[in-house]
């Protein structure tokens, strides 16, 4: 590499590490916890619908899950984005690409959830009926206490799993982390140096996320 070359190189990573900060203070952060607490919501409802004794609710959560998962998630994204305005449905990049990943994470996470509940031994529930509680109390305060524990480990993957995916924002046009190294590369013409920064970026992003992840996972052994 020439004199000339290596400091155009420096220049553009000097001049690209602000705008692709702000795109993942601004945009990428943002949807991930967005759409991960809503997802997280409605991961638990359609968990306890799926486990539900009720047949035809039943079905219907696990054929959402069904239909959520075994379809891609961009095409997912597109037919809120561009298929709904066919409808009279206009929405707002951010807000396509929330609900997208709502809905994903709601059929994902709930099956960590499930099958969390389902892992724990049947005589937690009998235990909790001896005591005089209902099924409502029983779930709330014996078997969703210990089964969070169980989700710690999967839920810290699928929200890393998640800050990736948020990628997709850039393919409705926001400027979130990949979407800002997408316009510079096109300014600059340098797209492998743009996107291996914005790799970068995911990488150290994604380690802090799984030495968090960790930390948590001890914090909670030890509370037992």
């Amino acid at each position: 590499m020439t004199e000339d070359r290596l400091q155009r190189v420096m220049e553009i990573i000097s001049d690209s590490l602000v705008p692709l900060l702000r795109g993942t203070l601004n945009y990428t952060i943002p949807l991930s916890l967005i759409s991960f607490s809503l997802g997280l919501v409605l991961a638990l409802l359609i968990a306890l619908v799926s486990l539900s004794p009720n047949r035809v609710l039943s079905k219907l959560a696990r054929s959402y899950v069904w239909i959520i998962r075994c379809t891609p998630i961009l095409v997912q994204l597109f037919i809120i984005f561009y298929g709904l305005p066919h409808y009279g449905i206009l929405l707002s990049p951010f807000v396509s690409v929330v609900i997208s990943l709502t809905l994903s994470e709601g059929a994902y996470t709930s099956e960590i959830i499930r099958a969390s509940i389902l892992s724990l031994p049947e005589g937690q529930w009998r235990a909790g009926y001896a005591l005089g509680m209902s099924r409502r109390q029983v779930l709330a305060k014996v078997i969703l206490p210990q089964a969070l524990r169980v989700c710690i480990p999967p839920f810290g993957n699928q929200f890393i799993t998640l800050v990736k995916t948020t990628s997709l924002a850039a393919l409705v046009t926001l400027p979130d982390l990949f979407g800002a190294a997408k316009l510079i590369a096109a300014s600059t013409f340098e797209p492998m140096l743009l996107y291996l920064l914005a790799g970068v970026y995911y990488l150290v992003i994604c380690t802090l996320l799984t030495v968090g992840q960790s930390r948590l996972e001890r914090r909670w052994k030890y509370a037992k």
